[in-house]
């Protein structure tokens, strides 16, 4: 099994016994989108180059958590102050917000890498984004959490947040075959997320 291919669970404990290093698991993620993404489109934007420096520096730190140097999607309706957050809209080309959203705060305090952003359908709406199935391209991979679901059920990152309305996040877990679950209403703190419906969205997450 190559180190891409292993769960978000295994990641960590790999992780914790020092059996590999997040700078390791980070490389071969990025091994693994080189290969596929071309295909799959499951990704936005990524920095590899800083992805490889938050996994160096991680390695370096006192682990902060379980989660410590998992590296983890980020759906591009979640805004992210180190990259570029789009919402799969012309209209926001180059935005970059001043913050990150309150769940990606969260994900860095508990030590993680952000890896990138996955694509979303437009505004988290209907309209299909550029994202394939990975398991047969003809086919749709749901949306509108498409580049989450897509990149963790093909061994591209191990974990990912995606957002949901109606069926974002459960609708394309299903779809591509990875697990997610969508949390209670409010579980997870909004705040720097776009909203669709701000009376029902939901932070999600895919494993």
């Amino acid at each position: 099994m190559r180190l891409s291919e292993i769960t978000g669970s295994e990641a960590a404990r790999r992780l914790a016994a020092s059996e590999t290093t997040s700078e390791a698991l980070v490389a071969a993620c990025l091994e693994r989108i080189a290969e596929r993404d071309e295909q799959v489109r499951a990704w936005a934007f990524i920095d590899r180059a800083a992805a490889l420096a938050q996994a160096r520096s991680l390695d370096r730190a006192p682990r902060r958590s379980r989660l410590h140097g998992v590296p983890f999607g980020i759906k591009d309706i979640i805004d992210t102050a180190d990259l570029p957050t789009e919402y799969n809209s012309a209209i926001y080309r180059g935005h970059r917000p001043k913050a990150d959203a309150a769940c990606v705060t969260l994900l860095k305090q508990a030590g993680c890498v952000i890896l990138g952003k996955t694509v979303t359908t437009e505004f988290a709406n209907n309209h299909p984004s550029q994202t394939r199935n990975p398991h047969n391209g003809a086919h749709t991979p749901g949306g509108s959490s498409s580049g989450s679901a897509a990149a963790v059920a093909d061994f591209m990152v191990p974990l990912a947040l995606g957002t949901q309305t109606g069926g974002s996040v459960i609708r394309p877990a299903a779809y591509c075959g990875a697990y997610a679950i969508k949390p209670s209403f409010g579980a997870i703190n909004r705040a720097g997320t776009k909203f669709l419906a701000e009376s029902l969205d939901t932070i999600g997450i895919f494993a």
